[in-house]
């Protein structure tokens, strides 16, 4: 419950810049800032801001981009799919069934 409350308020933000088939993604919020650089379709590791580790990929399905990555903890999967929508980035996760979205605004 903790952990959720203070993400409720890191004010994350997010770049994403794409080149071909590469991604360099910054995010910043109150807690941590950080870089990621991937390629669609090779797997990578990756930790969320409580420290979770990931490892999986990226791919584009249209004009979404689509995670799937397992957590290293208990190899249980994690999928995230980011959307634009407009002017927002939607961003939406699926861990053991449970849903969560997440909407970024333009600035």
């Amino acid at each position: 419950m903790v952990k959720r409350k203070l993400a409720s308020h890191d004010n994350l933000k997010i770049t994403i810049e794409q080149t071909g088939d590469k991604f360099h993604v910054k995010e910043s919020s109150n807690f941590r800032n950080i870089e990621i650089n991937f390629t669609l379709g090779v797997i990578f590791e990756y930790s969320l801001a409580d420290g979770t580790q990931l490892s999986g990929s990226w791919i584009m399905e249209g004009d979404t981009l689509k995670g799937v990555f397992n957590r290293k903890d208990n190899g249980k999967p994690l999928t995230t799919v980011r959307t634009i929508q407009g002017d927002e980035l939607v961003q939406t996760y699926n861990y053991e069934g449970v849903d969560a979205k997440r909407i970024f605004k333009r600035s």
